[in-house]
């Protein structure tokens, strides 16, 4: 019985493209993607994440991208895939040299974290969020993020930049 590809990496040239905190934050945005964690993105994985970033690509559209994106051409890509396919979207964007990387990540990340798109984040899509990305959260580390980043105590974070900066303090 083979053993099936699990965790083992393709070496590759790419991750020299990257700084280390670049390069870790591209890892745990790649395994966000890869929500069965078996070391590859599928296009319904990566469809997921487009929604959940509010792009809303027809499903053809995003075999196509996966498929181009992929080494071998088929609608899975690998950490090494995905880290090139990154690199080709910053240099079509020239994103390095934007003066709201920062904020335009962090924005991002809320959106991620915002699972039904509501502009929103209730306390438990952040449990949701933290689970996925391994970070064990307690109950009472829940309710204290909801407490100071609710600066209208509804209930929910909300959807602007500077209270995502808070946010993202929080969580550091």
């Amino acid at each position: 019985m083979s053993v099936p590809f699990l965790g083992r990496r393709r070496s590759s040239s790419i991750k020299k493209e990257f700084s280390e905190k670049e390069l870790n934050e591209l890892r745990i945005a790649f395994d966000l993607l890869d929500r069965n964690q078996d070391g590859q993105v599928t296009t319904r994985e990566f469809k997921i994440m487009l929604n959940n970033l509010g792009i809303d690509l027809k499903q053809n559209k995003v075999d196509e991208l996966i498929r181009s994106a992929s080494h071998a051409g088929k609608e899975l890509i690998d950490e090494n895939d995905f880290l090139k396919f990154v690199k080709q979207i910053q240099d079509l964007c020239d994103l390095r040299n934007s003066k709201d990387d920062d904020e335009q990540d962090l924005v991002a990340a809320f959106t991620v974290f915002d699972m039904d798109n509501d502009g929103y984040i209730t306390k438990d899509e952040l449990r949701i969020a933290m689970e996925m990305i391994g970070e064990e959260v307690s109950e009472d580390q829940l309710t204290h993020i909801m407490e100071v980043a609710d600066t209208d105590k509804d209930g929910k974070i909300n959807y602007e930049v500077n209270l995502i900066l808070e946010f993202a303090q929080l969580l550091s």
